[in-house]
């Protein structure tokens, strides 16, 4: 599987009054690890913004499956569930010491910047069923 791993420190703000990761934030380290990805994987993520693309996101899965708190380090692993005409979907692992803390997807789809639906371009997309297709024989769904 083409995954990658980014490793995240959680910073005291980060924690609710039960002194736990606020379930909002793990919204945010998915995003962060999802650039990374098409950093590593596709292309940058500022290459689609500065041709006029982003990809929005249409669907959330999380299921968290135990607590982190402050000072814990994360490692968030992404990688490329499928990917269609206009959309794409990518899978996470959060853990901690080995631990899952946290495991879901996302789907978004390509919009232009007036929010209108557009097709990922050939190529683009072309690169981007590759990894999917690498992921195929792990590919795992969150329980």
């Amino acid at each position: 599987m083409k995954g990658t791993t980014i490793l995240h420190r959680v910073a005291f703000y980060e924690t609710d009054a039960m002194g736990i990761v606020h379930h909002s934030n793990y919204v945010r380290y998915l995003e962060l690890a999802r650039v990374r990805w098409m950093d590593a994987h596709d292309q940058p993520y500022r290459d689609y913004v500065a041709a006029g693309h982003h990809f929005a996101t249409t669907r959330l899965d999380l299921r968290y499956h135990r607590a982190a708190a402050f000072d814990d380090e994360l490692a968030v692993k992404t990688w490329l569930e499928w990917v269609r005409g206009a959309s794409l979907a990518m899978a996470y692992e959060v853990t901690h010491d080995g631990a899952r803390i946290l495991s879901g997807t996302t789907e978004h789809a390509l919009v232009d910047l007036d929010g209108r639906l557009k097709r990922i371009p050939p190529e683009r997309r072309n690169a981007l069923r590759a990894f999917a297709r690498l992921a195929e024989p792990e590919r795992r769904r969150p329980s």
